[in-house]
């Protein structure tokens, strides 16, 4: 499957952003989705998964403020992401894989990211 995110960009601490991933290439509904986010010189952290049955998981760093949905008849999994931080500035990448899952390495298939600055 293929997964192209979209929709980061320079905003304001306490703003709103809503991030999307466009998937193309097999059945959408076959896979759990995950959001994740880098920044240089750190691991790939997890953000928020979302599963074919569309169960999440929040990370707690951003629990209350992010929230994960996906769209099955458009192919889409989005990002809410709202009382933005300058610590939530990083590139952000969604990913699909058969079983929802915090840990990164478990995902089949990447986007290419999206970059989110949160800066005043």
């Amino acid at each position: 499957v293929q997964l192209q995110a979209s929709g980061g960009g320079l905003v304001q601490p306490g703003d709103s952003l809503r991030l999307s991933c466009a998937a193309s290439g097999h059945t959408f509904t076959d896979y759990a989705l995950g959001w994740f986010r880098q920044t240089p010189g750190k691991e790939r952290e997890f953000i928020a998964t979302i599963g074919r049955t569309g169960a999440t998981t929040i990370a707690n760093s951003v629990k209350g403020r992010f929230s994960v949905s996906r769209d099955n008849a458009k192919n889409a999994l989005y990002l809410q992401m709202n009382a933005l931080k300058p610590e939530d500035t990083a590139v952000y990448l969604c990913a699909a894989g058969r079983f929802s899952l915090i840990d990164y390495r478990l995902y089949d298939y990447w986007g290419q990211g999206t970059q989110v600055t949160v800066s005043s």
